[in-house]
């Protein structure tokens, strides 16, 4: 009876939850990098080198860094819905303003206000799925959340390939009308948060009263397992080691994963390709990589095991970088990019299982944020040096071996905090 009474009531949450967080972030995930199609004519038409578009890209991430923290202990206290909605709105506005950048200082600008208005929802969704939850779900279901990145790449590539295509009508450039249309959606979703969104499951009536009494008791037996060896305090979020290691791990990925978001388009148009070959191209890779990222949390929640799932993703995407730097056809910078895709978004779901597992309370709200915020400068960092080395260099070759690195720094890592962990567990059972 109690284990048909969890199947039930974690259908119903993932049912109510996940579709709805997924199209968020589908949403959030195209704002965020339909820069690299835009790139496409917009470098041209305003005069951009590749150093000062790579710059511009990345300085997304310096807004996102700086906020990203406050956001999320806002967020902590304020709930999810009004929060949400917030983030979603203000991010919408501005990234519809792209339409009107005029040069490089205005570009940096907006950019910039872009990361600071999106701060906190990456974050703050996976703080959220830990209120709705148990562990022994999260993996999974984060991976389902992210699926919605790659599927944005899917979709996004040959829409903003067909907006691309609008260009001069009303006296606009296909980049200005791509940047305006793919905006509306962000604000839209915002309002429908409010009214849509629930801040955590004691009021969650669309819940029967034996599921919402189940999971409201599970999920307090969860934290009170974790009142013992847990940190809850907001330094403990920031200061904790395992919280910075796990900042540079996701660092490495960040940098891939933007490398990918940003410079995938114009890598692949490099071998000759028309605009609108490269949006369905680019769509092969994310598509792969959605299968496997599923398959590969699925795995890891089954096993159990958060730190070789890790590790092997990050490997795996590093040697697509070398691969897809050495590429010389379309078809093999595919297939390499498509290597990078699936290690990248692999590595994600089980990284994110990993810090709720020593953190509850405000330092969880913390801890995930100071890991995204740090790890996500890696996202200024891989896309700034792909654009500085193709000025120095005349290829992405350079670059892609860069970020590449970055990735096995990342495997290297993530090796450590696992030894560490169970070198505080064991020290810990001697004490006790």
């Amino acid at each position: 009876m109690a284990d048909s009474l969890e199947r039930a009531t974690m259908r119903r949450v993932s049912w109510r939850l996940v579709p709805f967080i997924c199209l968020l972030y589908f949403i959030a995930f195209i704002d965020r990098v339909n820069i690299g199609f835009a790139a496409l004519t917009m470098n041209k038409d305003l005069g951009f080198s590749s150093a000062v578009f790579g710059f511009g890209a990345g300085v997304f991430f310096f807004g996102y860094f700086l906020f990203e923290v406050p956001s999320n202990i806002v967020l902590d206290k304020v709930g999810a819905r009004i929060w949400i909605a917030r983030v979603m709105i203000t991010w919408g506005i501005i990234s519809g303003s792209f339409a009107f950048v005029s040069g490089e200082y205005s570009f940096y600008v907006l950019r910039f206000l872009l990361g600071a208005a999106e701060a906190g929802f990456f974050p703050g969704i996976i703080l959220y799925l830990s209120y709705w939850f148990p562990t022994r779900y999260r993996a999974g279901v984060v991976s389902l959340f992210m699926a919605a990145a790659p599927i944005s790449v899917v979709i996004g590539s040959p829409l903003s390939s067909a907006l691309l295509a609008m260009d001069g009508i009303w006296g606009l450039h296909g980049w200005q009308w791509m940047f305006i249309i793919e905006a509306i959606p962000a604000v839209i979703l915002g309002v429908v948060v409010l009214f849509y969104m629930t801040d955590r499951p004691e009021k969650a009536k669309w819940l029967p009263e034996d599921q919402r009494n189940w999971l409201v008791a599970e999920m307090n037996e969860e934290h009170a397992r974790k009142q013992v060896a847990a940190k809850h305090g907001i330094l403990a979020g920031m200061a904790d080691p395992r919280v910075l290691a796990l900042a540079l791990v996701y660092f490495g990925t960040s940098a891939g994963l933007y490398t990918l978001g940003i410079w995938a388009p114009q890598i692949i148009k490099s071998f000759g390709l028309s605009t609108m070959a490269v949006g369905f191209l680019n769509g092969v890779p994310p598509t792969i990589a959605i299968i496997a990222m599923i398959l590969w949390a699925r795995h890891s929640d089954k096993t159990g095991e958060r730190t070789w799932h890790v590790v092997i993703a990050c490997l795996v995407a590093s040697v697509g970088l070398m691969l897809a730097g050495g590429a010389t056809s379309a078809l093999a910078v595919i297939a390499a990019l498509s290597l990078v895709n699936v290690g990248i978004s692999a590595a994600k779901p089980p990284l994110w299982a990993m810090p709720t597992m020593f953190l509850s309370g405000q330092a969880a709200a913390v801890g995930i944020a100071t890991i995204n915020s740090i790890g996500n400068l890696g996202g200024f960092v891989g896309p700034w040096a792909i654009g500085w080395i193709k000025d120095q260099t005349g290829s992405f070759t350079g670059g892609l071996i860069f970020v590449s690195g970055l990735l096995v720094l990342s495997a290297i890592v993530t090796l450590i905090v696992a030894r560490s962990g169970r070198r505080t567990e064991a020290t810990g059972a001697v004490a006790r």
